[in-house]
């Protein structure tokens, strides 16, 4: 590779890097057609990478990136259509065309574009997927992968998803106030488990996840950005960054799992947690509170130990009593019994946890079983606590943590 191209395909990473999404974001608003805007916009590169280096990069790189792709779209929209349809919706463009806008006039729809990825018509499966594709530009084998599905399977789900977009005209649009709650809530569950998706590989070494925590903070950042008085998207900044912050004292030197109580705080990234109780600040001041934000106060209150306190379980007791009314599950049910157990004992928190036992899905869930065995191992009962034990290490996948759990049995049983 020469110079000339070596610098062409520099110029054209770094352009994508910067606006991928905003310029599929343009285009499909535009269109409808989301498969449509990512077609022209490779066209567009695969053009660049021609073109670039025997013209020199453009002083503008997105704004001729975008002028190639309209005119593809264009193109395209007049082989697909005929008739009066056709000349309007040429009529359209063409008008959109006519304003020659430059790189830093570009108006920024992705927030559009990620409600219209998690419209309650489009599967809740493939939401976050689809967002990490058309705004990030991942492709479907590295979105597969990441959720642990075969690349043809993600392949088809977002195929699909993209054709019902087109062709049940779903709104590129931020919903009016009426309707915000529910599609907020869609896409904000969307960028949640993209975070979670790269949060579940805490030494960030597994290349399916590689790398997607990081998405889903950025993606946090940019909805955080575009709707600054949208207490949840604050909330959920502050949770993944709480969060994010730890991830260096999740795993001891040897790889094995560090609990949250004896974590070194040391490791803790300061900046991070500090960001993050601003962002808390900044939410409770618009007197809304929803899940993200009291999760995000959970978090924040195991932060205390940073300032030399012990935890505040009986502040975590009260969010988790605040979380199980606003977004009751058997995930917030289970670290609301722990945190009984803290303030009122383990019988307490014992009992929080039976009342939980006939819900079928925490029968194959491994964080209800550890919390069984670790207070059944408080009260003395050394057997059923083994036995929960037993299940627990069971359906663990990660092996550190598995060895985590292996361990607290052997202190138990004594071998």
């Amino acid at each position: 590779m020469d110079d000339r191209s070596g610098i062409a395909r520099a110029a054209a990473e770094a352009a994508a890097r910067r606006s991928y999404g905003k310029l599929v974001a343009w285009l499909a608003a535009r269109t409808r057609d989301v498969a449509g805007a990512e077609d022209a916009l490779a066209d567009a590169f695969a053009a660049a990478l021609e073109r670039w280096p025997r013209t020199g990069v453009p002083e503008q790189p997105e704004a001729w990136l975008l002028s190639v792709a309209r005119r593809r779209d264009v193109d395209a929209v007049r082989r697909r259509l005929t008739g009066e349809a056709a000349r309007d919706h040429l009529k359209l463009i063409a008008e959109e065309m006519e304003a020659r806008m430059k790189g830093e006039e570009l108006p920024d729809d992705r927030l559009r574009l990620m409600f219209a990825c998690a419209h309650p018509a489009i599967d809740t499966s493939v939401r976050a997927p689809l967002i990490l594709q058309t705004i990030l530009g991942f492709d479907a084998a590295t979105i597969a992968s990441a959720f642990l599905v075969s690349p043809a399977t993600m392949s088809q789900r977002l195929v699909r998803a993209k054709a019902r977009i087109r062709e049940t005209g779903i709104p590129f649009r931020v919903p009016e106030q009426a309707e915000l709650g529910e599609r907020l809530g869609a896409v904000l569950e969307a960028i949640y488990a993209t975070f979670a998706e790269g949060w579940s590989d805490p030494t960030g070494t597994d290349s399916r996840r590689r790398n997607l925590a990081t998405e889903g903070i950025w993606l946090g950042r940019l909805v955080a950005s575009l709707m600054p008085d949208e207490p949840e998207a604050l909330g959920l900044l502050a949770l993944m960054l709480f969060a994010e912050a730890r991830r260096s004292a999740r795993r001891g030197a040897q790889g094995d799992f560090v609990p949250l109580a004896e974590q070194d705080i040391a490791l803790w990234d300061s900046g991070l947690i500090d960001e993050a109780e601003a962002l808390l600040v900044r939410a409770a001041q618009r007197g809304i509170i929803g899940r993200y934000q009291l999760e995000a106060a959970v978090q924040s209150a195991h932060t205390a130990r940073r300032r030399g306190c012990g935890t505040d379980w009986a502040a975590i007791r009260q969010l988790y009593d605040a979380l199980q009314a606003v977004a009751g599950s058997p995930v917030v049910a289970i670290n609301r019994a722990v945190a009984i157990a803290e303030t009122e004992g383990a019988p307490a928190g014992l009992a929080a946890l039976y009342v939980l036992g006939e819900d079928r899905r925490l029968q194959d869930y491994q964080p209800y079983w550890a919390a069984r065995a670790g207070l059944l191992a408080r009260l003395g009962n050394t057997k059923q606590a083994a036995q929960s034990y037993d299940r627990a290490i069971g359906l663990e996948r990660d092996p550190a943590l598995r060895r985590f759990l292996q361990g607290e049995k052997a202190k138990l049983v004594g071998n």
